[in-house]
């Protein structure tokens, strides 16, 4: 496969995945020529609809949509791949055919990296866990794809924030650090984009310090490599 645009594929399981954790790094990407592409596998239905309520819960799942496409806007990424699997239970999914599933997309907008949850997935939450482990086997036969990355958050962030229901890495773990800084008022108004889940953010309603500090730098793990050279986080960031 030939690679003309350095392309990144994101592999999450909810709308908002591709916003709180890497969103700054996906603007930043894009501002810098690469075309960012991401694949949701489920419409977050089992999520919040916001407090106070902001749609019925048979109305979530349309609205999380309109959320999702809301924030790939603002970060300026393609228009979502939005699957249909059942949110909350992507963990009973056939694990071979959401494998597949992200390979076909894979194959269709060729990125020289995916990025996705790692075994923990960030939270412990099976549907991450899930998605996960199928981008990571996605990764494995995809010989044409240059590197993987998982999301990460570093253990000395966790523990100065208080966030225990997070599963961080030992600092010394990540492998790249991004400063989002530069595009701060990008990932908020994206943050923004998914109103139904603002409200059940911890750090919503932490002051504007500890909102900078939590998502102003974004943390990642290189889980493969194959060509280094091919690496286009590497060659974006300079680590």
């Amino acid at each position: 496969m030939l690679h003309q645009v350095q392309t990144l594929l994101a592999v999450f399981a909810h709308p908002d995945d591709e916003t709180f954790r890497c969103g700054g790094t996906l603007a930043l990407l894009v501002r810098r020529g690469v075309r960012v592409h991401l694949l949701t596998a489920t419409r977050g239905e089992a999520g919040s609809c916001g407090d106070p309520p902001l749609c019925l819960p048979d109305q979530l799942a349309a609205v999380r949509e309109g959320e999702l496409r809301c924030a790939c806007g603002v970060l300026g990424i393609e228009p979502p791949h939005l699957f249909d699997y059942r949110d909350g239970y992507l963990s009973q999914a056939d694990p071979e055919q959401l494998t597949a599933r992200i390979l076909e997309v894979a194959r269709e907008v060729g990125p020289q990296v995916i990025l996705s949850f790692g075994p923990d997935g960030l939270s412990g939450h099976p549907d991450h866990i899930a998605v996960g482990r199928c981008a990571t086997a996605a990764f494995a036969m995809a010989e044409d794809i240059a590197a993987l990355y998982y999301v990460a958050v570093p253990r000395s962030l966790v523990q100065r924030l208080n966030m225990p229901h997070l599963r961080p890495l030992p600092d010394e773990a990540v492998t790249l650090t991004v400063d989002v800084l530069p595009v701060w008022e990008i990932k908020l108004a994206a943050m923004h984009c998914h109103a139904t889940q603002l409200s059940s953010s911890p750090m919503a309603r932490a002051s504007i310090e500890q909102q900078r500090l939590f998502f102003g730098t974004e943390y990642f793990v290189c889980a493969g490599s194959r060509r280094p050279d091919a690496d286009l986080l590497v060659r974006t960031f300079g680590q």
